[in-house]
């Protein structure tokens, strides 16, 4: 395909961080020492493990095999000013995406069967375009990060209490994390209406009910959910039902891509287009769609 978007040369990661993920990653990155021993010490074992993973049992992607999928892939590296990681597809029942790299060597991305058959070309490369926003946002390691602080928690005395306090903070910053890759995704689509379609259909799609499905239905949902927030037991029961979760409901989520998508910074990020040059490569990290 023609390349037709609008390629943002120089992107910087902190450019289109949800500003609660920024604050918790920049937290993170002030732990000495910690980021280098994730990298040298987990990352050769987990790469070389994933790449044999992937090679013997999903489908590489390029420009010989699958090439549509590829050139998917190719146009949103070049819309975030991003390196082009591997692509593979895995036959799976359940929709789902992932990524993973640590020391950026070997970043890959995973996309299952059933996701491809849910999800239109344009809505694919929304979902690539997430998945690439982890790569760019170096998620992955700082996530392996907040897991290894839990794990030494538990082993101290009350460890179990700060623990949990700790995987309750850590969660939030997930879930944080998750509306940042929704803005990449969106600064690739273009289109807000394209990521909350991906949203919707994972929500409660099918490849036979996908057609049927109202976009605009599904976004008067997502207001419906914050009208519940008008009285104090139902902020407290939102907040219960998702403490627990790796990811914001998808309403929430369809809901912060459309006011993002009419704020002042993502307008200027795609007019400006040039966004002075950013010399540090970004090396990745592990999450799903």
């Amino acid at each position: 395909m023609p390349f037709s978007k609008t390629s943002l040369i120089g992107l910087k990661s902190d450019q289109f961080r949800h500003p609660l993920d920024l604050k918790a990653t920049q937290a993170l990155k002030q732990l000495p020492g910690l980021d280098l021993l994730i990298r040298n010490l987990l990352g050769p074992i987990a790469e070389q493990f994933f790449y044999l993973e992937n090679i013997a049992s999903s489908i590489l992607i390029s420009e010989q095999q699958l090439p549509d999928l590829h050139k998917l892939l190719v146009e949103a590296c070049q819309v975030l000013d991003l390196e082009t990681p591997q692509l593979y597809i895995r036959q799976h029942p359940a929709p789902n995406a992932y990524t993973f790299a640590v020391r950026g060597k070997q970043p890959f991305i995973v996309i299952h069967t059933s996701l491809i058959e849910l999800l239109t070309p344009e809505e694919i490369q929304a979902v690539i375009a997430h998945e690439l926003g982890h790569l760019k946002c170096d998620h992955g390691v700082y996530l392996t990060l907040a897991n290894l602080v839990v794990l030494a928690a538990g082993l101290i005395p009350l460890g179990g209490v700060i623990a949990q306090n700790l995987q309750a903070q850590i969660l939030e910053w997930v879930r944080c994390a998750e509306f940042t890759c929704d803005r990449a995704a969106l600064l690739v689509a273009q289109d807000p209406r394209i990521v909350a379609s991906v949203l919707m259909k994972l929500t409660g799609g099918s490849p036979t009910l996908a057609p049927q499905l109202n976009l605009d239905a599904f976004l008067a949902q997502a207001r419906s959910y914050d009208d519940i927030s008008d009285s104090e037991l139902g902020e407290l029961l939102k907040q219960a039902q998702t403490a627990q979760l790796t990811h914001p409901v998808p309403v929430l989520r369809a809901r912060e891509i459309d006011r993002w998508a009419s704020s002042q910074t993502y307008q200027t990020l795609l007019q400006n287009r040039t966004i002075g040059y950013n010399g540090e490569a970004m090396k990745g990290g592990w999450r799903n769609w």
